[in-house]
């Protein structure tokens, strides 16, 4: 029952739970500006990625001020998916200080996104 609220106080405000938008051309500053940073690599066509969505919103909106995150249209920024060989989606990277230190591919359930966070970044 929380997270519809949330679900839906996000939808009326306008508000998309903390996930920044990141493109070709924002990519780096997101790097350098967020210590740890998960990126959702994701097309509008993609049915699993649509799944995935509103698990990233609610991690966003549980883990504020500790983790970033980030939506990536494939389809719209090429050289993002060129540049970490994304062949499937929806891919989450996972950055700390800059580096890559972990992906997922493939659409997991929210505790199992959770598990791969708290071993990429620590528990808090």
């Amino acid at each position: 029952r929380e997270e519809r609220l949330r679900n839906m106080e996000a939808r009326f405000t306008g508000r998309s739970g903390g996930v920044i938008e990141i493109s070709d051309t924002t990519f780096r500053e997101a790097l350098q500006k967020h210590p740890a940073l998960v990126v959702d690599v994701w097309a509008e066509w993609c049915g699993p990625c649509r799944m995935v969505a509103p698990v990233i919103e609610d991690l966003a909106h549980d883990l504020a001020g500790r983790v970033t995150f980030g939506k990536c249209n494939v389809d719209e920024n090429p050289l993002i998916a060129s540049s970490f060989s994304i062949t499937a989606i929806p891919t989450l990277l996972f950055f700390a200080n800059g580096k890559l230190v972990d992906r997922v591919v493939g659409a997991l359930p929210k505790e199992a996104i959770k598990a791969r966070i708290m071993r990429a970044f620590g528990p808090g």
